[in-house]
């Protein structure tokens, strides 16, 4: 039977603030005589192997010996023990005396406890029967013949105390050794192990090992200080040093422990290019969000979100991670400039530049912050050889025979963490030949610096010409970039990208988050020093041209050659980085480490002038400029005057982006014959073009955000795939033509406010899989329609056949949020859009969901967020996979269909009136007749009492409520504030666990379930805390894991009294089963004492007050097939179904 690991969505700190301080993981308790040799020594190595600091006595006691106090204090300083019961575990008067104080330590605290089963019988344990029977009666034996009285008087007392701790252990849930490989039970006790300490947590090993000193550090910070102020720390350091891991580190250990947490990522590439302002707001949405708990927040302006930030950090002590700074304005847009952070709270920020904070705003208030600075300079040699290793063999040390060149490879990095890992990757699995083969490329004297050496031989490993190609056209023009798009405008020119694609994220050199390119900015920065030496000081000269300054420089003395592919200039981001260079500190301390010479990227640029911001406002350039560039394959000039005929553009254009066009309309002379992607958004057209052009190459063009009047000539852009009409405000007319773009796949028109119509034809798309009409104002229907507050409604009219003439059956996903939509607005049926999967109708002021939304066969992504009528959600097809209720004030029921076989995951934040998702959970007032069918009694003087409770799915606010009744999985809760379980219960404990067998009912009634209660310590605001029910039929070998969805704390931080009713069917318990019950913490709390009561059913022919919550589908009894993760065992959470669903993608 494997044992179960806890779910690891809960708060991170669940050992309480005490464990990092401890010393040891775990402390490992065994029968040397048993096991040293064997199983004990491959099992520590094991948990060694994976960082999990074990402490494991090496010497062997005598019978009768006192256990020694190092002993005592190795448990103490341990977060958990693995007590190894054998056949000769209770011969030893000290293995049982460690027993003892592991099991007091337990109660104490939040020591785990984790018993192994050793080839012995769980119920010999329990009932101290065979070899461990035999063991005590020799020690009673001893004990009767002992000489000295007052040893001999102790004797009965200390053998009840082993006997107890034998029956306690033997209840608790561990693993069973018998009949499995002892390699496979090892490999499962360390991974459950590490779980149930949550050290994912504590280290992220492929970035944080060596970094121990650093941890450290920031912990103490973090747990320093005063309580009365709020403190900043700046963690500084060259890219790809650690700082981003660090952060992420410290906030996924701590942030549980703050009122408010966010953690604000990669603000230096968020924020950079022209869509500067767009981007500070989704950020400033994003930390707003966190702090008061919101997920949609409806505000546009900059300057108002900043104000509505400050005086949230002021009510809320928050712990504040801003990843990726690089000026300080950011810091003052996100924060606020006026100074006042709640008491107690702590901001951390990284940036390369540990200058930038002290310039910002708070620094300039009478009282500021205090600050301090916490600079990254990489690993040891130690640490740098263990992350070498760890990407090169899958462990902390070299394989047998690769000692010397492991460490020969690791020095070679001078302990630069992004270095250790590519180094490592492009040797994982190779031979000593080709370690030989690297070393010979590094001792080269091609190179500078020995971390350039490492980067380089990365990219000298891809395997073809094409491989690094592709690596230098990404990093100089398509880092967060769609990787569709890029993939088309790359096999214009002549690259083999799938296969590229595959090599570069293979060797770590890409990543991909959904569909976008991701690279390491240090990557990004060799990559365009690669180009940047093919002429250092002649830009024209090169491949490609990625700076800014260059490229103006280039263009302004017309310099262009036949050798340059590509080239981007955006006069926003020059003008951006002028006022940047003007504003910037000769004395920052960062002033001489710039990245290119840090890492031997080589020297900065003093040939190309740099230009002032008054002097880039004035440059008009000449398209001359562009003609002797003939094999310039990819264009960006955004923002750019240009003067002169449009016919000196490139011929052999793959990829053009002009955004912030100045003329109304694309030039009729601009080539465009070979071009795979347009994009011109944020431009001044008004029209596309005087006359239609024949483009058979063009497959995306981007418009959004444009001053469009009108859109069309349409016919000659057969390739088309996504056209993108996003944000036009002014566009009034979509041609018709647009019905013959067979190709299309996606439309975008959202916030086309004017657009009065849109074109019957779309109909004829049959292959548009994704249409948004978001905010959008048009109608389709070409016949008249009735007339409703919203034109929109034409678009969805009650008329079916006007639907069906007007949608193509093709659409995958359908957006028409924001659109004033009510129910009256929707035809009966939508079964002509048969391959539709993601729906989203948020912010509409519909009642209901729609009933043609039944029709939908394959819809499995629904979304009505904001809908602020609906009152009731009927989830209207059994293949929805998630379904989003965010943001709903007035919903109060949802209602699954009874024949779906895996619930969907239900997202309702902020939907503060839910009450009930129909056959999944249920709020319920307390009910006498429930109370009795449940087997509660003696509750009415806790009937009146107030619970402050969160619903662990809902962002809300804590609420206080009367005492109520909370239904999940069969599952009954309250509870309400005690020091003790009601006497009512039959068996109780001291502790988390208990363990009894199910008794027969004196009248052969049937079991109907358990009752289990629970006292723990109290939970004040701010402090989240959850706990893991786990019943467990040992007979039967089935396991019950329950979290429950509410979390509750008192007003006071008194003790809370947790009371379940666990309903049975299908003889999942019977008469002399034998049955543990535990109780899990996964936060500060601690549980005292617990009890538990079997129910049998005393109303065969009554009306059963529980029949609605025994005829659910997913309930102990029914069906929890996709609860089930081995056979017989369950975890009954939401959220263990979430791998299982998937974002929607068209292919």
């Amino acid at each position: 039977m494997a044992i179960l690991t806890e779910i690891q969505e809960l708060s991170s700190s669940s050992s309480s603030s005490s464990s990092s301080s401890r010393k040891y993981h775990v402390f490992l308790s065994f029968r040397g005589k048993d096991t040293r040799l064997g199983f004990t020594d491959y099992l520590y190595q094991a948990l060694v192997n994976e960082n999990i600091s074990t402490f494991r006595d090496e010497e062997e006691a005598e019978i009768g010996e006192e256990l020694k106090p190092e002993l005592e204090r190795a448990i103490k300083d341990s977060r958990a023990s693995i007590i190894v019961l054998s056949q000769n575990f209770a011969s030893s008067t000290w293995c049982l005396d460690e027993l003892v104080m592991i099991l007091e330590q337990r109660k104490a605290s939040n020591h785990i406890v984790v018993p192994v089963f050793y080839n012995i019988e769980p119920t010999h344990v329990r009932k101290q029967e065979g070899a461990i029977g035999d063991a005590l009666f020799k020690h009673k034996q001893r004990m009767d013949a002992e000489k000295d009285e007052d040893k001999r008087k102790q004797g009965p007392r200390k053998l009840e105390i082993w006997r107890k701790g034998l029956t306690e252990v033997s209840g608790i849930i561990g693993i069973d050794t018998n009949g499995r490989r002892e390699m496979v039970v090892i490999e499962e006790l360390v991974k459950e192990i590490s779980s149930r300490l949550e050290l994912h947590l504590e280290s992220n090993i492929p970035h944080l090992i060596g970094m121990d000193s650093s941890i450290d550090t920031v912990s103490s910070w973090l747990k320093g200080g005063s309580s009365e102020t709020a403190e900043i720390l700046t963690i500084s350091g060259v890219g790809g040093i650690g700082k981003t891991s660090l952060a992420k580190y410290i906030f996924g250990l701590n942030y549980s422990k703050f009122e408010r947490s966010s953690f604000i990522e990669d603000i230096e590439r968020r924020c950079a290019g022209a869509r500067h302002t767009r981007s500070l707001l989704e950020l400033q949405k994003q930390l707003l969000g966190d702090i008061v708990s919101k997920r949609l927040i409806e505000e546009h302006n900059v300057d108002v979100l900043t104000s509505k930030i400050e005086k949230a950090l002021v009510n809320k002590q928050t712990l504040l991670v801003l990843d990726g700074v690089d000026n300080f304005e950011q810091v003052d847009v996100l924060i606020g400039t006026n100074g006042s952070l709640h008491p107690g709270s702590k901001i951390i920020v990284t940036t390369k530049d540990g200058s930038i904070i002290e310039k910002c705003a708070l620094f300039r208030m009478k009282f500021p912050p205090r600050h301090i600075k916490h600079a990254l300079h990489g690993l040891s040699d130690t640490g740098s050889l263990q992350l070498l290793c760890w990407h090169a063999f899958g462990g902390n040390d070299p394989k047998e025979g690769y000692k010397e060149k492991a460490i020969r490879a690791s020095e070679y990095c001078k302990g630069h963490p992004l270095a250790l890992k590519l180094l490592g990757s492009s040797l994982y699995n190779e031979d000593v030949e080709a370690w030989s083969d690297t070393f010979d490329m590094l001792g080269t004297g091609e190179f500078q610096t020995r971390v350039q050496k490492v980067l380089q031989i990365s990219f000298d490993s891809l395997p073809s010409e094409n491989c690094k190609e592709l690596f230098k056209h990404i990093a100089c023009f398509f880092v967060e970039k769609d990787r569709e798009v890029t993939e088309a405008i790359l096999k214009g020119c002549g690259i083999r990208t799938s296969y590229g694609l595959k090599k570069l994220i293979d060797r770590c050199l890409i990543t991909t988050l959904g569909n976008i390119l991701k690279m390491h900015q240090l990557l990004q920065e060799m990559g365009r020093d690669l180009v940047r030496r093919e002429s250092p000081e002649k830009p024209w000269k090169r491949s490609r041209v990625c700076s800014h300054e260059e490229s103006l420089y280039l263009l302004k003395e017309e310099k262009g050659t036949t050798k340059i592919q590509g080239l981007v200039l955006d006069m926003k981001m020059l003008e951006k980085e002028s006022l940047h260079r003007s504003s910037s500190d000769a004395n920052s301390e960062f002033q001489n480490n710039d990245l290119n010479t840090i890492f031997g990227l080589g020297l900065p640029i003093h040939s190309v002038p740099k230009f002032s911001y008054d002097h880039t406002k004035k440059i008009e350039l000449r398209t001359t400029t562009l003609s002797k560039m003939d094999n310039l394959d990819l264009l960006q000039i955004s923002y750019v005057k240009f003067k002169g005929s449009y016919e000196n553009f490139p011929k052999g254009l793959k990829g053009l982006c002009m955004n912030g066009f100045k003329l109304k309309y694309i030039p009729s002379d601009l080539p465009m014959e070979n071009l795979v992607a347009l994009e011109m958004s944020y431009s001044n057209l008004t029209q596309l073009w005087k006359k239609p052009k024949l483009l058979r190459s063009l497959k995306f063009l981007n418009l959004s955000y444009c001053k469009l009047v009108k859109v069309g000539g349409f016919s000659g852009l057969l390739a088309l795939e996504r056209l993108i009409l996003k944000g036009c405000e002014s566009l009034v007319h979509l041609c018709d033509s647009i019905g013959g773009c067979d190709n299309l796949v996606l439309l975008d028109l959202s916030n086309c406010i004017k657009l009065k119509k849109i074109p019957s034809t779309i109909i004829k798309l049959k292959n548009l899989k994704k249409l948004y009409l978001d905010g959008c104002k048009a109608s389709i229907c070409t016949q008249s329609s009735h007339t409703t507050s919203s034109p929109i409604s034409q678009f969805v009219p009650r008329s079916p056949k006007s639907l069906l003439i007007s949608l193509p059956s093709s659409l995958v996903e359908l957006s028409l949020n924001e659109n004033n939509l009510f129910n009256e607005s929707f035809p009966a049926d939508f079964s002509s859009m048969s391959m539709l999967k993601t729906l989203s109708l948020d912010r509409n002021p519909i009642v209901s969901i729609p009933d043609c939304v039944r029709t939908l066969s394959r819809l499995e992504f629904l979304s009505a967020g904001g809908c602020w009528d609906l009152k009731s959600v009927l989830c209207p097809t059994s293949t929805v996979k998630c379904l989003t209720l965010n943001n709903c004030d007035s919903l109060v029921k949802i209602t699954l269909p009874p024949e779906i076989s895996e619930p969907p995951y239900v997202f309702y934040h902020d939907s503060r009136l839910l009450t009930e998702v129909e056959g999944r959970f249920k709020f319920q007032d307390i009910d006498d007749e429930i109370l009795c069918s449940l087997g509660w009694k003696l509750l009415q003087h806790v009937k009146d009492h107030n619970v402050v409770i969160r619903d662990s799915d809902s962002s809300r606010e804590l609420t206080t409520f009367p005492l109520q009744m909370y239904c999940e999985y069969g599952i009954f809760s309250t509870c309400f504030s005690g020091n003790a379980v009601p006497d009512w219960l039959d068996h109780k404990i001291n502790g988390p666990s208990i363990s009894f067998t199910m008794p027969l009912s004196s009248m052969n009634k049937k079991i109907q379930g358990i009752n289990i209660c629970f006292v723990h310590t109290g939970s004040t605001r701010g402090v989240k805390s959850q706990l893991m029910s786990i019943v467990r039929n040992v007979t039967k070998d089935r396991t019950w894991a329950y979290i429950s969805n509410i979390i509750a704390f008192t007003e006071t931080g008194e003790d809370i009294v947790w009371l379940n009713h666990w309903m049975f069917g299908n003889n999942e318990l019977e008469h002399g089963d034998e049955v543990s019950v535990g109780i899990l913490s996964f936060g500060p709390t601690i549980v005292k004492e617990c009890a538990v009561s079997p129910v049998y059913n005393d109303k065969e022919n009554d009306d059963d007050p529980l029949s609605y919550y025994k005829s659910w589908k997913h309930i102990i009894g029914g069906d929890l097939s996709c609860f089930q993760r081995e056979s017989g065992e369950y975890i009954l959470m939401m959220e263990f179904l979430i791998p299982s669903l998937f974002l929607p993608t068209c292919n």
